[in-house]
Order: C-alpha cells, then structure tokens, then sequence
C-alpha cells in the first residue's frame, strides 16, 4: 500500500514537473523577440506627458516599448542589451535648419572662423595655398568683420598681390557676403557699374573692392568648379561623422539643386551615407520642375518636400531688409533678393500643390514682405506647416501674422548669442527688442523648431540649447543674459530640438520622440540636460548615437 501512494506521489510530481516545465517553455516562446533591450537610463521620451523611463526596447529600428526593465523582461527576449550606467538618454537631435552639404564641401576649403583681423585670414590662406596647384580655385568661408578691431568690410588689394594669377573667392561667415580677388572677377565677368536685384558689388574711388552682398556672391561662386564625386563623397561622410559626434540624426538640408539631391540619394542608396536628411530645394526653375514631375520624395533616410526662398541678406552685412535705415549706417535700409511679385508668385504656385514654401527672412521689412504673401495664399488656420527660416527681427505689430496662418518660425538660437554684442548698433534700442524673440514666436503657435544654421554657427546642438535657455556667451555675459523675456525653458528648447524639429518636416509620426512605434534614435549622454549647471550644459558629451538602433558612434 505504501508503495503504490509512493508511486503515485512520484507521478503527480513527474506530472507537475512536466506542466510547470511547459508552462515556462511556452512563457518563453510566448516573449516577443526584440534586437535591443537598453537598460538602467533615465530616458527622456518627449512624448506629449514629457514622460520618463528607465529602460527601452527596439526590433528592426524601431521602439517596441519604454518601461522598466523588469516589465520589460517579461514581455520581451533581446538579443542584444545595452547596461546604459545610469546615463542620460534623448531622442536624437533634429536639427530644423543647416546647410550639411555645404558643411561637408566646406571642409575641402580652409576654414577662417575665429579669425581675427584681415592679416590672420591672409596668413591662413597663404598657408592653405601652398599645397594647391597654381590653377585651383582658393575658396575660404567663415570670416566676420564684427569679430575685428576694425570692423569693416577688406579690399582684395592684398590678394591680388599675393595671387595675381590664381582665383580667390572668401566668403562671410554667413554666406551672404565675400571677398573676391581681381582674378576671380575677371573670370566670373564682373565689371565696375554692374547692376542686379538683390546684391551689391562694392565700388570705391571707382574700382571695385572685391566685396561682394548677396546675389553677387553668386555670380562668382558659379564659377567655381565642384568637387569630384570622389571629394564630395568623402566630404559627406566627414561631416556626417562630425554631426553624429554631436548628436544629431536628422539634419534639414536648406537650399540644394536637385542634382545634388541624386548625388545625395545614391550614397544613401549604396549605404555609405547613412544621416537622415530634410532636404529644401532652392528657389530655381529647374528645381521646381524636378519635384512636380518626381512629387515628394520619402525614403527612411531622404525627405525633399519643401522649397527654400531667399527673401533678404543678413544683418550682420547690412542685407537684410529694415523697414527704417540702419541705425549704424543712416540711408541704408538694406534689400530684398528679389522683387515682391517673384516671392507672390512662387507662392502662389506652392499653393496649389503639396509641398510646402520655407523663405529667409531677417529684417523686420522681409519678414512682413513674406508674412503677407503667406498670409495670402494660406487663409487662415491651416496645417501647410510653411515656414519662415530665421525670423530673426520682426515689428511688433506683425507677430501675430505667424499665428493668424499657422506660419512656422524655425529660427536658431545661437545667432542671437552671436549677434547680441553688435544687434542694437545695427537695430537701435527699440527695435532690437523684437529681435530674437523666441519665446514670443513660440507663442503665435504653441510650438517651434531649433537649428543651429551651420556652417554659419557651430553644429553643436549644445550651443543652440544654451544659447535658448541661458542666453549668454561661453564665458557667461551678459550677467543677467540677452533679452532674456525671450528665453525659452529646458522643455522647450529639448522639444524645438526634437519632436517640434521633427513637426516642422511632417515627421512627428516617426521621429522626434521615443515612443511606441517610431524610430530608434537616440543617443546618450554622460550629465542630464535639464538639469546640469549653466557652463555644464557647454561641457555635456555624446557618449553614443543610434540610428534606428544600430550604433553609429561611441565616444573613445
């Protein structure tokens, strides 16, 4: 009798064994299987609650879940997972408006920011020369006069000695300015007396100076050879390195030639350029007719949707167009690039199609020259999502025309940190004040997108936070900041790097944040961006960057 309920006890054990046995081999297969599990974070979602996780998981580049990692666990099987050592992690910064082309083509010529004076640029140049073949363009960029003792334009008086025979073309850090040797005007046919819309060419006791506004910049920088394909490949791969070392996953590209978008196109296609880019076509003829036959263009890595007009310089070369003169040069009021009736009729045709219009606008005059053309077109509340890139300075009475149309301000933060120590001198105390005014164009809609505008500023996203929330230099002045009634707060700016970025280029749906179903971008830093000190948020390091949940950079 014992015996047999031994017996029987040592089956209903080998039966228990085998259910409980089943049951963990079916919880197991039952785990969905995932590529990524990243743990022990405080991950920044920027979801619309601005909520936070400690862990995340991803599968084909793409955020399955964020959570805890015990809730994880039990949902998921990963074949990978990433200990993030209590580090801090953000969806990947968008950055709304930047020339990366340019950037990376820019990195073939010698750099002159930071320079000092008119004879540091001329001792970089010789240097950078001397390993040139005598026939090759010398082409230069980054240069501001505003940094100088003396703070005005150069002649190419010098350059002409030093390179009679070679073409040299120097531009402005903004790229609405340069200076031209004689060579390089004589090959681009520029003459004294020469006229054009837009532009200026500098005269002075009747001989040209070499200084070149605007439009006549491009009438020399047409001249100049592009680089091969062989150059142009290596100079993107440069600057995508660069861009990812710093954050950055997605870049709007503003203002390239559809045949730069093909090159563009079939690097990505081959897999040698991986960033993901937002591209804005220039204001050309043969540009319009490329994207009404082709039609929006949408790939996992390209979006070319949008156009991007020109409607006044800058005002650190006395370009933009002001309603009233320049306090600092009477009679001068500055331009537009082109006659009102080109930006009504680009308008005009956008409008009746889906793509979406992205002008240039500085000076209080250009911005309520294109605020109304807008206002025009978009009656009313809408979601065309058209933009004004900068908006930099802007009447009082005319803020509300963003609102009235839902107009996008992309504006950049760090041209105000650039700008501040020369602005009113420009501007006057008054109307400085609507210069730069972040926090009242967040308001006209609720929300904004951030750039950085490089090659004209650094492609630090960093410094594009600092200069919206803190809005000093790097050594700390002003004491109390710049007009800091317009300072946005640490959400804003890390929303108006990510999702708002990612809504200005209808892509909100997919990026911007991390969350359930959009893409794993991200990257993750060593100190908390909403929380480190002021001079901190200058010293935060990228310790890694994904792109759709592969690693595309590590800080060694």
């Amino acid at each position: 009798m014992q015996n047999l309920f031994s017996f029987k006890m040592n089956e209903m054990k080998k039966q228990f064994l085998a259910i409980a046995f089943a049951f963990l081999l079916f919880s197991c297969t039952a785990k969905q299987k995932a590529d990524l599990l990243v743990f022990n974070a405080t991950i920044y979602t920027v979801d619309s609650s601005f909520s936070t996780a400690e862990a995340m998981v991803i599968k084909d580049g793409i955020v399955l879940a964020t959570g805890s990692k015990e809730d994880l666990e039990k949902k998921y099987k990963a074949s990978e997972t990433t200990d993030a050592q209590g580090k801090f992690i953000y969806p990947g910064f968008i950055d709304a408006h930047a020339h990366f082309t340019g950037y990376g083509t820019g990195l073939l010529t010698v750099d002159l920011t930071g320079t000092e004076s008119w004879e540091d640029i001329l001792h970089r140049v010789s240097d950078f020369a001397k390993d040139l073949p005598k026939d090759q363009w010398i082409i230069g960029r980054g240069w501001d006069q505003n940094d100088w003792d003396v703070k005005e334009f150069p002649s190419n008086e010098k350059l002409n000695e030093l390179f009679p025979d070679q073409p040299v073309l120097l531009t402005r850090i903004d790229g609405h300015a340069a200076v031209a040797n004689q060579k390089a005007l004589d090959v681009a046919g520029v003459k004294p007396g020469d006229k054009l819309t837009g532009g200026e060419i500098e005269i002075s006791k009747g001989k040209m100076t070499g200084i070149l506004v605007d439009n006549a910049v491009d009438i020399v920088s047409a001249k100049v050879p592009a680089p091969s394909s062989e150059q142009f490949k290596a100079a993107l791969e440069q600057a995508e390195r660069n861009c990812f070392a710093v954050g950055l996953t997605t870049i709007d590209d503003c203002g390239l030639d559809y045949n730069t978008v093909d090159q563009i196109k079939a690097l990505q296609d081959n897999g040698d350029l991986k960033m993901r880019l937002y591209v804005m076509l220039s204001d050309k003829k043969s540009n319009f007719d490329y994207l009404e036959k082709k039609g929006i263009i949408r790939t996992s890595r390209l979006h070319v949707r949008g156009f991007k007009v020109y409607g006044d310089g800058a005002l650190g070369s006395r370009g933009a167009c002001l309603l009233q003169p320049y306090s600092d040069k009477p009679g001068h009021y500055g331009f537009l690039l082109s006659e009102p009736a080109h930006f009504d009729s680009v308008a005009s045709w956008i409008a009746q199609r889906d793509f979406q219009m992205c002008t240039h606008a500085i000076g209080d005059s250009g911005n309520r020259t294109i605020l109304n053309i807008y206002n025009k077109y978009l009656h009313g509340k809408n979601d065309r999502r058209w933009r004004i890139e900068h908006a930099q300075v802007v009447n009082p009475a005319d803020f509300d025309l963003f609102g009235a149309s839902s107009i996008v301000p992309s504006v950049q933060p760090t041209h105000a940190t650039s700008d501040m120590y020369w602005a009113e001198k420009r501007l006057g105390p008054e109307r400085v004040k609507g210069a730069y005014a972040y926090k009242q164009l967040l308001q006209q809609n609720g929300w904004l997108p951030l750039g950085t505008d490089f090659p004209v500023e650094d492609i630090s996203p960093f410094k594009t936070f600092y200069a919206a929330v803190v809005r000093k230099d790097a050594k700390g002045w002003p004491e109390k900041g710049f007009q800091t009634e317009n300072a946005l707060s640490r959400q804003e700016a890390l929303r108006g790097m990510t999702i708002w970025a990612a809504r200005s280029n209808f892509e909100e749906n997919e990026k911007g944040s991390l969350e359930a179903g959009k893409l794993a971008d991200f990257i993750i830093l060593d100190k908390d961006i909403m929380k480190a000190g002021e001079q901190e948020l200058l010293q935060l390091q990228v310790l890694k960057t994904y792109l759709g949940g592969e690693k595309v950079y590590e800080k060694r």
